[in-house]
């Protein structure tokens, strides 16, 4: 195909991948976030669940790789779009849960 990268990967799946993926983390964080720290009014403002989300973002690097991404030709506009995307789904669903009190 003419539109393939190096990868085989065009740069819609290839850009899929990586906002997917991205989303994922965000939506684990939450998770592992509320699992960890709890979802009481001291977890809202716990700093624990920000370096779960910091993790999360580091580890998605490795994942790509293994998908296929070439991420050595990532500037510094797809690593802020990476970490923005994972920290807004993050926020968004810890939100969701601390405000509707889960239990995990």
């Amino acid at each position: 195909m003419a539109t393939e990268t190096q990868s085989g990967l065009s740069d819609h799946i290839r850009g899929i991948t990586v906002t997917t993926l991205a989303c994922l983390a965000g939506v684990a964080a939450a998770v592992a976030s509320g699992s960890i720290v709890g979802t009481d009014a001291a977890a809202a403002t716990s700093r624990q669940t920000l370096m779960i989300v910091a993790g999360l973002v580091v580890l998605q690097f490795p994942v790509l790789r293994v998908v296929g991404i070439d991420v050595s030709d990532f500037g510094a506009k797809d690593y802020l779009y990476v970490a923005f995307m994972t920290f807004a789904l993050w926020f968004i669903t810890f939100g969701i849960i601390l405000t509707e009190g889960v239990a995990l």
